[in-house]
């Protein structure tokens, strides 16, 4: 009985037909195996049925803007309807938690091409505003009345990467002799705060 039986055994292995292996295993490591199967079945799946997601216009920032369109959009109509005669920082209010804002701005607005927060800085919320060593009229509003120094990212509230970039394109218009160093001069009537001596007089004279 038992021959019987390891008889027709050996004729239906022998009739039917081997299952042909759906990943050919190059590698004896189980591990790696399984790490080729998910990669291959994952990158399978994205090209068949995964969707790109769409990119929001608005917060793209892919487009390289020239810096002579941001100079005449600096003279256009439309800047002036937006900003008015006031600095591009003047109208900005940052979002922060608490009553005391934080002692340095956001590291950067823009990651991966594309605005990652919902109150982008003054500078990265318009694309069209380029800071660049040639956009005089820009960089002037970053640059105080009185002694000519750089305003501070606290007053203005751009971005850490923004500031940085406004920093390299002042000095290099400073090289270029595009601003220059002029500081009001004022003359000071010394009369009113002491009074002249006889030995003054001698040394006038």
């Amino acid at each position: 009985m038992f021959r019987r039986l390891l008889c027709t055994f050996n004729t239906l292995s022998s009739h039917t037909a081997t299952p042909t292996p759906l990943l050919r295993i190059i590698d004896a490591n189980p591990v790696r195996c399984s790490l080729v199967t998910s990669t291959r079945l994952r990158c399978k799946a994205s090209e068949e049925g995964e969707v790109q997601e769409e990119r929001d216009p608005t917060k793209d920032r892919s487009r390289v803007i020239p810096v002579e369109t941001s100079m005449k959009y600096i003279k256009s109509e439309a800047y002036h309807t937006t900003y008015g005669s006031d600095p591009v920082w003047k109208i900005y209010r940052r979002n922060f938690k608490g009553a005391f804002p934080p002692r340095k701005t956001r590291k950067t607005c823009i990651r991966a091409k594309m605005i990652a927060t919902g109150n982008p800085c003054p500078i990265c919320r318009d694309e069209y505003l380029v800071l660049d060593y040639r956009n005089v009229d820009l960089l002037k509003q970053f640059i105080s009345e009185h002694n000519g120094a750089i305003l501070s990212y606290s007053m203005t509230n751009i971005c850490q990467r923004r500031h940085k970039e406004l920093q390299v394109a002042v000095l290099k218009a400073r090289d270029y002799g595009l601003l220059t160093y002029d500081v009001p001069f004022r003359e000071y009537e010394y009369s009113e705060y002491y009074t002249p001596s006889k030995n003054d007089n001698k040394l006038t004279t």
